[in-house]
């Protein structure tokens, strides 16, 4: 019966092995997606900041600074 049990253990554990892999690489996937949403996002917002908001010769960051009201 031991016999039975090692090998229940070691399936076991290869099915955790297995479970940790593909969460591990979806979890990194919707991480990259996530990351070139927000990436795209800010790319947008600061070209509106910057032709519809900027004054002349301020940069994007310092118009977002001054709208935000700092």
């Amino acid at each position: 019966m031991s016999k039975f049990v090692e090998v229940n253990e070691k399936i076991a554990e290869a099915v955790v092995e297995g479970y940790k892999k593909i969460e591990d690489g979806v979890v990194s996937g919707y991480k990259k997606i996530e990351q070139g949403a927000v990436d795209g996002f800010t790319k947008v917002t600061d070209k509106c900041v910057e032709k519809m908001f900027a004054r002349e010769g301020e940069t994007v960051e310092e118009a977002k600074k001054r709208l935000s009201g700092e």
